[in-house]
């Protein structure tokens, strides 16, 4: 079974505030009597299910189409943490002990991706060095960032440069059983940007 767990791209779906929103603009049309249609996205590459690259919060560090695709694709937990809106999930919330390279965290804090709200709960960055600790590489949720809204400093985006943990924002995971599967969530190679779009998915193991 697979998991689709980016939400839809429209011009409904919600941006970070001052971002810029998704719109198409078509120009060529079939049902106008073109003889194809063609369209252009103007859009945010922090848009719906997106992975964060490391220039997005480090200068100098390394551009989404420099990170190694392998960090998006292979064996993958979820778990659901029950936490308040706008707290910092630490290790303490974890409920299970971590089993794979890969991390997705449920939090239901985020459930409307046509609805922004600032009281999303984000990460602790005592809980990036504790799965980094642990051997994880990728974390993701489902919230549009790890750091909650109002941070300045983005603790936990920092303490991903750190350890070199790539990020996941903005999953729609509120269907998905805690468990193990695969993650495939592979970023366009976007040389030079900050951030892609993925087309994230989870693929049940063979029993």
């Amino acid at each position: 079974m697979i998991y689709d767990i980016s939400p839809p791209i429209s011009s409904l779906l919600a941006v970070w505030p001052g971002d810029t929103p998704p719109r198409r603009e078509v120009l060529l049309d079939l049902t106008r009597g073109d003889n194809i249609t063609l369209s252009t996205l103007h859009s945010t590459v922090h848009l719906g299910a997106h992975a964060d690259a490391p220039s997005h919060y480090g200068e100098d560090a390394p551009a989404i189409d420099q990170r190694p695709l392998d960090l998006y694709l292979g064996p993958c937990q979820v778990m659901r943490v029950p936490v308040r809106p706008g707290t910092r999930i630490t290790p303490a919330d974890l409920p299970a002990s971590i089993q794979a390279p890969r991390l997705l965290l449920a939090t239901g804090t985020f459930p409307d991706p046509h609805d922004f709200h600032e009281d999303f709960a984000a990460l602790s960055p005592e809980l990036m060095h504790f799965i980094a600790d642990r051997g994880v590489r990728l974390i993701g949720l489902d919230t549009p960032s790890v750091d909650l809204f109002d941070s300045k400093d983005l603790p936990s985006h920092h303490a991903a440069l750190a350890r070199d943990l790539a990020l996941l924002e903005g999953l729609v995971l509120k269907d998905v059983p805690e468990g193990m599967y695969e993650l495939i969530a592979l970023p366009l190679s976007l040389v030079g940007f900050d951030a892609s779009p993925v087309r994230a998915a989870l693929r049940t193991l063979p029993v």
